[in-house]
């Protein structure tokens, strides 16, 4: 168990997870709620549960590294269930993880009890409607009404810093705080995206009025995602 739930695994089940809602073309809501299940709360929890260790579910004993990528489709299909009007189908999830799950071979009885036992290990707590993803939407929306410069932001680069914060397990922790998070994303952006010229707008003190976040904490967050979005890439 150990060594299945190394740092080199999660970066590859959550890079397996990202691909797949690619492959699958859900919008980004479905995509950052599956991040945040899978990776915010049922990840983590894997290393302390209880039900882990006495519940004899086989796709909990041993939690290898293609049961989690089953997990990683069943996050993906729960969320799709809770967003999308036309909800992917057991059908479509099977037909992807036959081409891209290698160790093992799932069959659709083995999804159905795979979202049970994920649902299970959440206590069927699967609300999604405080996760950074929807904060950071409703801020940009905010920021585009009142100051042109919302406009030269990038949401695509946006996305592209939460997905590197979710493969990165120590920056992954700033997800506990949602709304800091998705202030500091926008600050963040703004610095990376808009043309320095057109720096005319207030962004970090509206952000702080609009959020109630304290000027210190974004601040500490926004160095964070900076250092990481310029730091050398690594592979593992």
């Amino acid at each position: 168990m150990t060594s299945e739930r190394s740092s080199g695994v999660r970066f590859r089940v959550l890079e397996f997870l990202i691909q797949s809602t690619h492959k699958l073309e859900v919008p980004p809501i479905v995509k950052y709620s599956a991040l945040s299940l899978f990776a915010d709360r049922f990840y983590p929890s894997l290393s302390s549960l209880h039900y882990v260790t006495n519940s004899g579910n086989w796709l909990l004993q041993p939690v290898s590294e293609s049961n989690l990528q089953l997990f990683a489709l069943i996050s993906i299909w729960i969320s799709s269930k809770i967003h999308d009007s036309h909800p992917l189908s057991v059908k479509r999830l099977k037909s992807l993880g036959d081409k891209i799950i290698k160790e093992q071979h799932f069959t659709t009885r083995d999804f159905l009890e795979a979202e049970v036992v994920l649902m299970q290990v959440l206590n069927f707590e699967i609300g999604t409607s405080n996760i950074a993803f929807i904060h950071l939407e409703e801020l940009l929306i905010q920021f585009k009404g009142i100051a042109r410069a919302g406009d030269s932001v990038n949401f695509e680069a946006c996305m592209d810093i939460m997905d590197l914060l979710y493969e990165k397990e120590e920056t992954s922790t700033h997800y506990s705080s949602p709304r800091s998070l998705a202030a500091s994303i926008l600050v963040a952006s703004y610095v990376i995206t808009v043309p320095k010229q057109s720096w005319e707008f207030p962004v970090l003190p509206w952000v702080k009025f609009v959020t109630s976040c304290s000027e210190e904490n974004i601040l500490e967050i926004v160095r964070d995602i900076l250092e990481h979005v310029f730091e050398p890439s690594s592979a593992f």
